[in-house]
């Protein structure tokens, strides 16, 4: 008889040629549209913006694994990929030092204090954006005219209300197609819905992105938000307003998918973005600020291990307690 030799290793069994760099780059590549049209509309404040807050989040990072003695992993793409995501939620004249230090705050807080990748509970982007709301308040509330840069005369004119802030304090609802094309004020990466999606439908083709959590997000917020709306239409704005305005669409498929902070169930996935969904309706109609999307992300990523622990699938035989 031949002799037959077994290799007896940890799962996983099935391998193929994904890995931790490669999903980081296509990501990062998936938001290219979107940083393209940002330069376009805001010249070179967005430039600095995305380099201050990737290379401030890189360098973090490397800080922070030389002095824990673990392996340098700049090359994953992970510090990189959170810094261009903490640069899209911030406006283009936000100031250079302020990013970097949400970009420090983000990996150094987001992510390392928890014992780095794979290991934190919150979006680290997140994070870094959480704290520059508390301590920058009003520069993080401050938008430019898109295309200012290209005229001299108004160049330096910082003004604009965003479409949430217009439907907040103003009654004003912009209107959708205004944002989808992307010709309102805003941060980097909630000026265009499209140039988001575009991206968001490549990560969803290739399979990086869980589709359940933004469909139950946009979902959610499209029902929760048209009550309100059949209620009173000319005090809430449209259903569809909650989709395209802000930065629904680059939390929803680029934030909340995030693999390490969502849920990994099937029926985790809906009670997750639902949850999103509707808190980001809630804070966006009834609390003191106009945007609410980053921290009904950043809430439900507090419940993904109660949400993970009692929606657990029944494994085959398992016998009830």
């Amino acid at each position: 008889m031949t002799d037959i030799k077994f290799v007896i290793s940890s799962s996983p069994h099935i391998r193929n040629d994904e890995s931790i760099p490669k999903i980081m780059f296509v990501v990062i590549a998936a938001l290219l549209p979107a940083a393209f049209l940002s330069i376009y509309l805001f010249g070179i404040k967005a430039i600095l913006l995305m380099a201050t807050c990737i290379i401030v989040s890189m360098l973090t990072e490397y800080a922070f694994q030389k002095c824990r003695k673990k392996d340098i992993t700049l090359n994953d793409w992970s510090a990189a990929l959170a810094g261009l995501l903490l640069a899209m939620t911030l406006p283009p004249s936000f100031p250079l030092l302020g990013a970097a230090l949400g970009s420090v705050v983000a990996i150094g807080l987001g992510k390392h204090i928890f014992g780095g990748l794979g290991f934190n509970i919150f979006n680290p982007a997140l994070i870094g954006r959480a704290f520059l709301q508390a301590a920058f308040p009003v520069m993080i509330t401050t938008w430019d005219d898109p295309l200012a840069w290209q005229s001299p005369a108004v160049a330096d004119a910082v003004s604009s209300a965003t479409p949430l802030a217009k439907m907040k304090f103003d009654n004003e609802f912009v209107p959708v197609q205004d944002l989808m094309i992307g010709i309102t004020s805003g941060s980097l990466g909630e000026t265009s819905a499209i140039a988001l999606l575009i991206g968001a439908f490549f990560l969803l083709y290739r399979g990086y992105i869980q589709w359940r959590i933004p469909v139950s997000i946009l979902t959610s917020s499209l029902l929760f938000g048209g009550i309100f709306w059949l209620i009173d239409s000319t005090k809430y704005p449209e259903p569809f307003f909650h989709w395209f305005a802000g930065g629904m669409v680059l939390g929803a498929f680029y934030m909340a998918t995030d693999m390490v902070t969502c849920p990994i169930t099937p029926k985790g996935y809906w009670i997750f973005g639902c949850g999103i969904g509707i808190l980001t309706v809630i804070i966006r109609l009834f609390g003191g600020l106009p945007e609410g999307i980053m921290y009904a992300i950043l809430f439900m990523n507090a419940f993904t291990p109660i949400i993970n622990r009692y929606t657990r699938p029944k494994i085959l035989g398992e016998a009830k307690s």
